[in-house]
């Protein structure tokens, strides 16, 4: 795999995940679905394994983390029909929200390493 350099633009991309998988972690209580065990496991197992990954990625950034980011946040999008609770509108709709967010973010960290080093690496 490729070590990278600790560049601030993929802390920050990182950070905002982290953020994004808090926000999953949260979101059963927060939007009212934590009755609803599937929907709510979900999005707490996907928020801790994307804040996972964003940490690592923060210790030292690697190409791996942002391919693993990318899965987790497609997985998170379409958990919601895969899973079945696609009729619970707040779990689907914070599903699909994050884990987009997550995987665009993961997809720029992926496009930053591999087009721009030479403007990131410090």
């Amino acid at each position: 795999m490729k070590s990278l350099k600790h560049w601030s633009e993929l802390t920050a991309i990182n950070i905002i995940t982290a953020l994004g998988g808090a926000f999953l972690v949260a979101s059963p209580w927060l939007f009212g679905f934590s009755g609803e065990q599937t929907a709510m496991w979900s999005a707490g197992l996907i928020g801790v394994l994307a804040i996972m990954i964003a940490l690592t990625g923060l210790i030292e950034p690697r190409e791996w983390e942002g391919w693993a980011s990318l899965a987790l946040g497609l997985w998170a999008a379409v958990a919601p029909w895969v899973l079945g609770f696609s009729g619970v509108t707040a779990a689907m709709a914070c599903h699909l929200g994050a884990g987009l967010a997550i995987a665009a973010l993961a997809a720029l960290e992926l496009w930053m390493i591999h087009n721009k080093p030479e403007n990131l690496a410090r």
